[in-house]
């Protein structure tokens, strides 16, 4: 099984926009009321944008 760090090196940086991009479709999908999962993917993504910016 990969580490995080192997798994960092394998997938290409994204852009603060291309992360900000994927907040609003989950946002928008979830009509802005999060499941459990969702917000846990939704706290992933803002980790990983402001990492971005």
């Amino acid at each position: 099984m990969p580490t995080s760090a192997e798994v960092a090196l394998e997938r290409p940086e994204r852009t603060a926009a291309e992360v900000n991009e994927e907040i609003r479709a989950l946002l928008s999908r979830s009509g802005g009321l999060l499941s459990g999962e969702q917000r846990r993917a939704y706290q992933r993504l803002v980790n990983e944008w402001a990492a971005a910016r």
